[in-house]
């Protein structure tokens, strides 16, 4: 009883992250005022970078709902796999908005 109760909660929580996180991608400027923060600037470059919160919110929920319903030596595999979901969030939003897409890395020019 008592574990399924922390079980519940902790589901609670990885879904309001969740939820969180899609009301950062889908109107950043509304979920600021809620959260009782002004945006300092209204610009595509700030919505832009609040939109990347929400992906990495998104995937923080998304590894705890897989810690709980994976076991084992596969759950470490799955995790990996789901913070992937990250860096392929940052690099859509970033080429999506217009940046830019560089083939080399500064430090190996």
């Amino acid at each position: 009883m008592h574990n399924a109760i922390l079980l519940g909660l902790a589901a609670l929580i990885a879904l309001t992250i969740i939820v969180i996180g899609c009301l950062y991608l889908a109107s950043p400027q509304r979920i600021l005022r809620s959260f009782g923060l002004k945006p300092h600037a209204t610009d595509a470059d700030t919505l832009a970078w609040l939109r990347l919160k929400g992906i990495r919110d998104v995937a923080s929920g998304l590894v705890i709902l897989t810690l709980m319903l994976t076991e084992g030596s596969r759950s470490v595999g799955i995790v990996l796999l789901v913070f992937a979901i990250i860096s392929f969030g940052d690099m859509s939003h970033i080429l999506g908005s217009g940046g830019r897409n560089r083939r080399r890395s500064p430090c190996m020019a």
